[in-house]
């Protein structure tokens, strides 16, 4: 039985990492072993729709947007218990979130820091301070229109998202020199 292989595509952002962010992370950190650098495990998008709670057809309606920037269909998360005061019931739709990992994972992180930062009004870098202390990096944006897949003519609302890119980070340090190499766009 003979094994076929298939010509794989490989994101740009991959290659990157394989060719040039890796050598220089392992010259820094003295890693001797290029699994011990570390590398993108996953990122994490939320987008939290609290008007949720009187229209429903909003959750639907983000959740299409967040399809449509992440390139994959989300999973709309759902309240776990029932809150009166704030007009919550349990098992009702507040959200929707999506994990990239691999491909998709490099071709978001590509858009956004090539695409979507730049088109940020006032943008003047993002913190370097968002490090969770184990080298993972959350960020939040205002509007999800700075993604060109969005038409503007077609949304109902501003709505913003959290992104939570999870690396193989030891530290910070290591993570901020992962990310600094993907030319992440951080405050000097």
């Amino acid at each position: 039985m003979t094994a076929k292989t298939k010509d794989k595509y490989t994101p740009r952002l991959e290659t990157y990492y394989s060719e040039v962010i890796l050598p220089e992370l392992m010259k820094q950190f003295g890693y001797k072993n290029r699994m011990q650098a570390p590398r993108l495990e996953k990122i994490v998008i939320n987008m939290g729709v609290g008007e949720a709670v009187n229209d429903s057809k909003k959750t639907k309606n983000a959740a299409e947007q967040l399809a449509l920037i992440a390139g994959q269909r989300p999973v709309i998360t759902k309240s776990r218990k029932s809150i009166a005061t704030f007009k919550l019931r349990e098992n009702l739709g507040i959200g929707c979130k999506v994990t990239l990992r691999r491909e998709k994972m490099y071709e978001f992180l590509d858009r956004l820091v090539n695409v979507a930062m730049p088109r940020i009004r006032d943008f003047r870098g993002i913190s370097g301070k968002s490090f969770d202390g184990r080298g993972n990096y959350a960020m939040g944006l205002k509007e999800q229109i700075v993604f060109p897949e969005i038409d503007f003519d077609k949304i109902d609302e501003i709505r913003g998202m959290d992104i939570v890119i999870c690396t193989t980070a030891e530290t910070d340090k290591e993570a901020f020199a992962l990310l600094r190499g993907f030319n992440m766009p951080f405050q000097s």
